[in-house]
């Protein structure tokens, strides 16, 4: 079994209610997934704030001209601390993401927290080895950068 984690942590320069209304509500996935990934959100009607057992549905681009659809359910949510979603149908054997905030004198420290389990066994370690681990970190880093735009202004000032 090949099982990896990935950790990022970020200071937020917001208040806890703001950073949690921005990452509670479903459409703003796409607002912080870079736009190359070719993300869409398939479910419709979706509700403006995530619950425990929704399921949601997306199609994601794993590399350029090969999609896939990827369902996860949002199986734990305690409003203003964390939410998890879990793959329930997708590219991954494993996805479990944690997503954590905290207030700090500064603002909200946000920590995610992505546990999982590549396909294809020996085949999916060599894909983590390659091309996973470093596609994450570029995700990542792109929902850092966008995130810190959501919350700042060109003079580092929250938006209001």
């Amino acid at each position: 079994m090949a099982f990896y984690q990935f950790k990022r942590t970020q200071e937020i320069t917001g208040s806890l209610s703001e950073v949690w209304d921005f990452i509670s509500t479903p459409v703003n996935l796409k607002e912080i997934t870079p736009d190359y990934m070719g993300f869409q959100i398939i479910s419709e009607g979706l509700p403006d704030k995530m619950y425990a057992g929704m399921m949601i549905r997306y199609k994601v681009n794993l590399l350029p001209g090969i999609s896939s659809s990827w369902v996860t359910e949002i199986t734990q949510v305690k409003e203003h601390s964390y939410f998890v979603d879990e793959q329930r149908i997708g590219p991954y054997k494993m996805w479990h993401h944690q997503h954590f905030i905290e207030p700090t004198p500064h603002g909200v420290q946000m920590t995610d927290i992505v546990s999982y389990e590549p396909p294809l066994g020996i085949l999916g370690r060599l894909a983590n080895k390659l091309l996973i681990d470093s596609e994450l970190k570029k995700i990542f880093n792109f929902r850092t950068m966008a995130i810190e735009r959501q919350f700042k202004n060109d003079k580092g000032d929250r938006v209001n």
